[in-house]
């Protein structure tokens, strides 16, 4: 049985419950001063709050998807992926393909990727920075229809939050299927979507920064993922090709990277995103101890004392039950008004800091990001749809 299967969750919660009644049935016969009963007693209790602990562990687990399997927990385990080679050659690797897995949804009858698409689990490997990650990408519809078969297609980076998996953003948000549905509507674009975690340098979490002598985060998600995509999918270039979308720790990447990189990223959601990185346990030093670079990862530092960029931006979430977000947010605004950095926002009245308030969020959040890409158009005669 898998990490996440609920026979597993059911199964541990069957244990939880026979381990308290098991105490509280044997506790009177270890009420006893002897070695034995005080060993005895202290066995219970580790054992009923360990057997606790694991039901809890797993229920988090399976709502948050911190991890997709035993190998994935225990950090072994070689799935074998497949390389797509580059055209380019061996400076501009492509993607690893691990498997093809089902687009999920209610509205996605059917396994035609002309019809709904086609979502890839891969590895994309950084060619400069020397990184590596899992993800996934979806492949839209239109990607495989004769219509567009010469045409090449905007993409977005999807970046969940801090410690959770890429495939929190398929599970829990249904990123393929609410853009699916939304190109049905004719309220997006058809966008080559990138599923990823915020940080390709697990456990730590790198807040998508290049860290001084270690891990170059930053670069490796402004240069050699969108790099990787392009050589091994029809993915655009120039302006309006490629833009990003994130939750929590995943929304401030996806500002962050575009404010440093309007010349690749012309537009970024943020969905309950914070303004500057984040820093703890997890993290350690990401500035080697500068102030200035702790200040350029300040995103309210960045529009007081540098040149505000040309970039659209879209920030979500709650007035109230999500800390300071409504706080922060309107002070972010406050500070673009006038400028080429170009604010909207979705503010919801209440709402937690989770993927119930995410999802509440997420298809207006897609249709607008499509609608700031540059989207492919049909071939002469053809139709979109």
């Amino acid at each position: 049985m898998g990490l996440t299967s609920h026979k597993v969750l059911a199964l541990s919660a069957l244990i939880s419950v026979l381990m308290v009644a098991g105490t509280v049935w044997v506790w009177p016969r270890l009420a006893k001063r002897s070695v034995v009963a005080v060993l005895g007693r202290l066995g219970t209790i580790v054992g009923t709050q360990f057997a606790v602990m694991c039901t809890l562990g797993l229920a988090a687990n399976n709502y948050f998807a911190f991890y997709s399997s035993w190998a994935d927990l225990l950090g072994t385990g070689n799935q074998g992926p497949v390389t797509i080679q580059s055209a380019l050659g061996k400076d501009h690797p492509g993607v690893q393909q691990i498997s093809t897995e089902n687009v999920r949804g209610a509205n996605t009858v059917g396994r035609d990727p002309a019809v709904v698409g086609k979502l890839e689990k891969i590895r994309i490997p950084g060619a400069t920075t020397k990184l590596s990650t899992e993800g996934y990408v979806y492949l839209p519809p239109q990607y495989f229809q004769p219509d567009f078969k010469d045409k090449k297609f905007p993409a977005a980076i999807a970046i969940t939050g801090f410690p959770g998996d890429a495939k929190n953003l398929i599970t829990k948000l249904n990123y393929p299927s609410t853009e699916l549905q939304l190109i049905k509507e004719g309220k997006t674009s058809p966008t080559v979507l990138i599923m990823m975690r915020p940080s390709p340098a697990m456990p730590r979490d790198t807040e998508c920064e290049d860290i001084p002598d270690s891990t170059q985060s930053e670069t490796y998600f402004a240069k050699d993922v969108p790099q990787a995509i392009r050589d091994s999918y029809r993915v655009a270039e120039g302006p309006g090709s490629f833009g990003l979308i994130g939750n929590s720790t995943g929304g401030y990447c996806a500002l962050k990277l575009a404010m440093k990189h309007p010349d690749v990223f012309s537009a970024a959601v943020s969905l309950s995103g914070y303004y500057k990185a984040a820093e703890d346990a997890t993290t350690g030093d990401l500035f080697a101890g500068s102030e200035d670079r702790r200040n350029e990862a300040n995103l309210d530092w960045r529009l007081a004392h540098l040149p505000k960029p040309k970039v659209s931006l879209l920030v979500g979430g709650p007035k109230e039950g999500d800390g300071k977000y409504f706080a922060d947010t309107k002070k972010f605004i406050k500070a673009t008004k006038g400028s080429d950095t170009k604010v909207a926002s979705i503010t919801l009245d209440t709402g937690g800091h989770n993927f119930n308030t995410w999802n509440r969020m997420l298809p207006a959040s897609l249709g607008w990001l499509g609608q700031h890409l540059n989207a492919p158009s049909a071939a002469p005669g053809g139709s979109p749809a």
